[in-house]
């Protein structure tokens, strides 16, 4: 009776292992990114990349994302001026390699698609056009 119990909780431990990914478990597939624009305070900016879209009311300001794969296009505006756009590049996470040790391809999968494995700058500027006339 005993090995059947060690049998089942050694599946368990295992089956939890293989359909999580290493990323997702140790830093989530969420983080807190702030936004200025130095040229123009107080514009109002929404984020997006391909798991949604963010709003900071009044730069500079922060607003928590959801990571991903893909670049954050960031577009800024205000009355007055220009509106100011810009390109955020997403980079792979040190941890995302984990995967290779403890997670497997099912680990490399899972955090490559719910972002996990990826993460965007803390601080983005977003240069701003001058005034309009």
């Amino acid at each position: 009776m005993k090995i059947r119990s060690t049998v089942a909780v050694l599946s368990v431990v295992s089956f939890c292992f293989l359909t999580t990914g290493c990323a997702s478990i140790v830093s989530g597939n969420h983080q807190s990114v702030s936004v200025e624009t130095p040229q123009a305070k107080d514009m109002t900016c929404t984020l997006s990349n391909n798991q949604g879209k963010w709003f900071v009311n009044k730069t500079p300001g922060s607003v928590t994302i959801q990571q991903s794969f893909g670049d954050m296009m960031v577009h800024c505006e205000k009355d007055g001026h220009s509106m100011s756009d810009a390109k955020i590049k997403s980079t792979v996470k040190p941890i995302y390699f984990g995967n290779i040790i403890f997670g497997g391809m099912i680990g490399l999968i899972i955090d490559a698609g719910d972002g996990a494995g990826f993460a965007y700058p803390a601080n983005i500027t977003v240069p701003a056009e001058n005034p309009t006339k």
